[in-house]
């Protein structure tokens, strides 16, 4: 807009100083420097202390729309999620499973990411009569509100909670203000290890959904902490 001003001069270094901005996101290590300390927060589930007795997979994954105008699930990113989630159901045939996750659409309606999710696990070998789905949760927080009050776990029962690992830190802590205890089983990283921190991206693309995925994980993590729905502003893994 300034461009077609007599500030035209201001336009022209502003529109110079958002490329620049852009490419810096794109091609830097930005990214890296965000999703590190998320994904490094939590180890991976230490298996030899014996079989869980549920499996909690979180939504995200499927674009509920899109599946039920193709009538089919339609799965956009962390796909992890689904496969370890029937992965694990398949070692641990006794553990219950639960698939929560529903709508984040300001006007409801009837598509609900559950709903594709179970048919998803049950077209990887999980028993249909082993799946809950919990369908009305729009948020983490609702995840781990709805799903406790479904699976009413009693003490002593040991539950994986089965998300992405940039994605863990704030879901585990709001597991835990539901009084809800869980273990983190981390899926679907965006980042290697400490080595790779610093390398920049051959792919722009790649650091632009890094850097956004990075931006949103915090600032999820630092509005809940001020609404007081975690008590930690990184939730890590729990003190023996």
């Amino acid at each position: 807009m300034l461009l077609a001003t007599r500030f035209a001069a201001l336009g022209r270094k502003l529109v110079a100083a958002a490329i620049a901005l852009l490419a810096l996101i794109a091609f830097s290590p930005i990214g890296n420097w965000l999703l590190y300390p998320l994904e490094a927060r939590f180890p991976a589930w230490d298996a030899s202390r014996g079989a869980p007795d549920g499996i909690i997979v979180l939504g995200g994954p499927i674009d509920a729309d899109l599946s039920a105008v193709h009538h089919t699930p339609v799965v956009r990113s962390g796909a992890d999620r689904i496969f370890a989630a029937a992965i694990l159901a398949r070692r641990y045939p006794n553990a219950r499973v639960v698939f929560t996750g529903g709508s984040a659409n300001l006007i409801s309606n009837d598509a609900k990411e559950a709903d594709y999710g179970g048919e998803i696990l049950e077209n990887l070998g999980v028993a249909k009569e082993r799946i809950t789905m919990e369908r009305r949760s729009r948020n983490t927080h609702e995840n781990a509100e709805f799903t406790k009050a479904m699976v009413a776990p009693k003490p002593g029962e040991r539950w994986l909670l089965v998300t992405s690992a940039y994605h863990m830190p704030r879901s585990v802590g709001l597991f835990r203000k539901a009084g809800f205890a869980v273990e983190a089983y981390p899926v679907d990283w965006r980042v290697g290890g400490r080595e790779d921190v610093y390398e920049f991206n051959k792919y722009g693309a790649d650091g632009l959904v890094r850097t956004d995925i990075g931006v949103r994980e915090w600032l999820g993590l630092i509005a809940y902490r001020l609404a007081g729905r975690i008590d930690e502003l990184l939730p890590g893994p729990a003190k023996d």
